[in-house]
């Protein structure tokens, strides 16, 4: 359990907890010499069942709001604190409307100073302050009465927090820390200190320091003050690390991760809630996440959707929660949701893209957002992982749960991949059409023709289902419809006993056989269709076939030559056939359109490897 202070300046909630927990909280000489809390302090309360309380004291100045903010980053419970005589100030509004925007966490407030206000003054601040905390959305707030000076109220406070409901530990998601500070103890070495927002971390684990992507091993832990071998979300926690790292190269808002982090989030997508209205265009702002402080624009999109650009990445998850100020840092404009960590630079405007996000954004549920994410596109799966930061088993579990289309480390809808796949079988019965020479078309040729700008692993890996499931068929490599098996008619069957042993290892023109036949012209072109269609012969360009055991030889040179780390030009494939240019252009250029190949210059590459199948498998 943490517990945040929350409250003005020199309203006593630095003198509260240490009436409460006997520790002084205000650690730095410069607190000590002004009497004023300037950076995040700390104080442990241990329990006679063994739980230790933790308090974060934050300071009340406005010019300190920066730490303020830091320090409610994750917190379970706020105790706000306000002084009888002074009532409610400026800071009280203004860090109630943080922890607001910040979550919302359970709220218990403190009214101190009760020595120095009558009984009239106090039931007053009572009044302001149940009005205060009603308009800002806790309906029922326990308030206590108290003085650090003669004690009056402290016990029943004690109780209080004594009996507040622990946080239930969610193990579904990955150790994140927020780092707020760092040093060096003699004999121990680095120590880096935080809030944990989820996971849970043990002695000799790996983790990563975000901001300069390395490993680092736990060496030894606290938690809630106390060594331990483990620790968890809801506890504040001092990690000993060792690694190639030195305390100047960790700052705070530095990230402790359970696995290595992708790039940073630089242009992210928000649901707003906002105090003030955005303008229209780009809006310089402060943005709070965790301990971390940065600077960057804000551009409204929708309603209550906006991208913001950062001018330096944060280490972000999907449903974190932002804190945005004017560009002056005076002003709190509001508070916001990550929906999506990494938004599209172009068409963020289009009607389908703003319903999509509004999706996202009507929604803190896993299932649900995965389920969002899959309507609109396919999404790998470890980067749903990333977003969410679920554990391996938490995001097996969900997607087994959801059931959706698996392509490799892709998931897909089940309604997009058919929709794919009827695009795929429509592209594919179009070429048929086109091509009714070709006996197929190649897989990755298929893709070009159908889904040009789908990812080719995802695309290639629907056409592998379509043929499991016998939607697709394939024979020596080329991809057909099922229903795409011609045969000889009874009267093409004698016409091809005529033409087919004219065939030999040299290619022949349609016009060349029906002369050599004395037969009609039409009439063979429509008998060799049908011959290339089941596979006896191959068009290498309209009217000019080859055998295709001729086609399947040259195929082969092109394989050796591409598993010895060449190409193939069309002097060197004339060479090895011994035959003229004009046919080994012909030839080369009919893989090229198969996609067997793949022209670059003079050379022809190896594209798709699966198509004419070597002759000796």
């Amino acid at each position: 359990m943490i517990i945040a202070t929350a409250g003005h300046v020199d309203h006593g909630k630095t003198a509260l907890l240490q009436a409460l927990t006997g520790v002084d909280a205000d650690r730095l000489p410069e607190e000590k010499r002004r009497g004023m809390t300037i950076d995040l302090g700390y104080a442990y309360w241990p329990q006679p069942d063994g739980r230790v309380l933790g308090f974060i004291d934050v300071p009340g100045h406005e010019k300190f709001l920066a730490n303020m903010l830091a320090g409610i980053g994750g917190i379970h419970h706020a105790l706000l604190v306000v002084a009888c005589d002074d009532g409610v100030m400026p800071q009280t509004r203004e860090h109630l409307q943080l922890l607001s925007l910040a979550g919302q966490p359970p709220l218990s407030v403190a009214l101190t100073k009760a020595d120095r206000a009558d009984q009239a003054r106090i039931a007053e601040v009572q009044q302001q302050v149940a009005q205060l905390t009603q308009q800002l959305g806790w309906l029922a707030v326990p308030q206590f009465v108290t003085s650090s000076h003669t004690q009056q109220g402290i016990d029943a406070l004690r109780q209080h927090l004594s009996t507040l409901a622990e946080p239930v530990f969610d193990d579904r998601y990955r150790f994140r820390l927020a780092i707020d500070r760092a040093f060096t103890l003699k004999g121990t070495g680095l120590v880096v200190t935080g809030t944990a927002l989820s996971g849970e971390v043990n002695v000799g684990d790996t983790l990563w320091l975000s901001s300069l992507n390395l490993p680092l091993r736990v060496r030894a832990l606290h938690a809630q003050n106390q060594s331990v071998t483990r620790a968890q979300a809801g506890e504040r926690i001092a990690l000993n690390i060792v690694g190639d790292v030195e305390k100047a190269q960790i700052a705070r808002g530095d990230w402790l991760l359970a696995q290595q982090p992708p790039p940073g989030s630089t242009r992210l997508t928000v649901a707003l809630r906002l105090l003030q209205p955005l303008k229209n265009t780009s809006q310089p702002i402060h943005l709070h996440h965790a301990a971390s402080h940065v600077t960057g624009r804000v551009t409204l999109l929708a309603d209550d959707i906006a991208e913001v650009v950062l001018n330096e990445p944060l280490w972000l998850a999907e449903n974190d929660r932002l804190i945005i100020r004017d560009s002056n840092a005076q002003q709190t404009l509001g508070g916001a949701r990550v929906v999506l960590l990494n938004s599209k630079k172009r068409g963020k405007r289009q009607a389908d893209y703003l319903a999509w996000l509004q999706q996202l954004a009507a929604t803190e549920d896993d299932g649900t957002s995965l389920r969002a994410h899959l309507a609109y596109q396919p999404t790998e799966s470890a980067e749903l992982g990333w977003a969410r930061q679920l554990t391996a088993p938490a995001l097996n579990a969900l997607i087994a749960k959801i059931a959706p289309v698996q392509l490799g480390n892709a998931l897909m809808s089940a309604e997009q991949a058919a929709a794919w796949q009827q695009t795929l079988l429509a592209s594919l019965a179009h070429f048929h059409q086109q091509h009714p020479e070709v006996p197929g078309i190649g897989h990755d040729r298929l893709r070009r023709v159908a889904l040009p700008h789908q990812p080719a692993e995802w695309v290639l890996a629907l056409i592998d289902q379509l043929l499991t499931q016998g939607d697709l068929q394939q024979r020596q490599g080329w991809l057909h419809l099922p229903d795409f098996e011609p045969r000889f008619n009874p009267q093409e069957a004698t016409l091809w006993q005529q033409v087919g042993p004219l065939f030999s290892d040299q290619p022949l023109w349609v016009r060349d056989i029906a002369l050599t036949l004395q037969h009609d012209e039409q009439a063979i072109r429509s008998l060799l269709l049908t011959a290339a269609r089941l596979g006896h012969i191959t068009a290498i360009v309209r009217d000019r076939y080859y055998r295709s055991d001729q086609i399947q030889i040259f195929a082969d040179l092109i394989r050796q030559r591409a598993t010895q780390g060449g190409s193939t030009s069309a002097a060197d494939f004339r060479n090895q056939l011994g035959t003229g240019r004009k046919v080994a252009v012909q030839i080369l250029e009919f893989f090229d359109r198969s996609g067997f190949t793949r022209r670059r210059g003079n050379d022809h590459l190896l594209r798709d490897a699966r198509l004419f199948p070597a002759s000796s498998a």
